[in-house]
């Protein structure tokens, strides 16, 4: 069950949100505020898992009010206001949602909040099948089993997928390295991380997989022999 609490400074846009939630199995809304200090107040003694926080809030906004949020909660930002989208990004948000929202939108909004509240309770022994990163102004989720390699660009990186356009996220190689499963995927290459299972062939310090060649890296062939010898 994910837990939430709700801010807002106008009583009825709180009265949707409580219904909407009351709509959404495994949500729990457990409080509503439309003052700031108060949802403060709470969150000190009882965190919660996701915010649904308004920005146009009085005296504080609700961007200035979440980067001091201590623990580590989600938030889904709601608006009339389109311009600070991208600030909101900025601080890895689930969602922003513009006012005035449907049910579908809202639920939407929700389930990539469960989806990734499923990611990072992940037990060390659960089959880690998908992951999280941040492109196009949102966290886009990405299953492992249809990555076909990973190519870095200066300061982003490209991950190509098959049958779909390749996504691309402002990320170092070490950074995304942390978060692929070992040793399902390896970097062979500084510009290059492949997944194992679509390695083809390798020949003349050179990888083949479905529809390219990929170099192999001086001081990456000991990593590379040594998963292969163990697969």
């Amino acid at each position: 069950m994910m837990t939430a609490i709700a801010i807002d400074d106008e009583p009825l846009a709180l009265e949707l949100i409580d219904s909407f939630c009351n709509r959404i199995e495994d949500l729990k809304l457990l409080r509503t505020f439309t003052k700031i200090n108060e949802a403060q107040k709470y969150l000190k003694k009882y965190p919660v898992d996701l915010l649904l926080l308004d920005i146009n809030m009085p005296q504080v906004s609700g961007i200035e009010f979440y980067k001091k949020v201590e623990q580590n909660t989600m938030v889904i930002f709601t608006t009339a206001y389109s311009e600070h989208a991208i600030e909101g990004f900025n601080l890895n948000a689930i969602d922003y949602i513009l006012k005035p929202y449907s049910f579908n939108r809202f639920e939407l909004a929700i389930k990539k909040a469960m989806d990734y509240y499923e990611y990072i309770h992940q037990k060390s022994e659960t089959i880690i099948k998908y992951i999280y990163v941040k492109a196009d102004y949102s966290l886009i989720k990405i299953m492992l089993s249809e990555i076909q390699y990973i190519e870095a660009f200066a300061d982003y990186l490209k991950i190509y997928l098959p049958n779909k356009k390749s996504i691309t996220a402002r990320l170092t190689m070490k950074a995304m390295m942390e978060k692929l499963p070992s040793p399902k995927f390896i970097r062979v290459h500084r510009s290059f991380i492949l997944p194992i299972d679509r390695i083809i062939s390798i020949r003349n310090k050179m990888i083949s997989i479905e529809g390219r060649d990929i170099p192999i890296g001086t001081s990456y062939e000991d990593d590379l022999n040594q998963i292969i010898k163990g697969s």
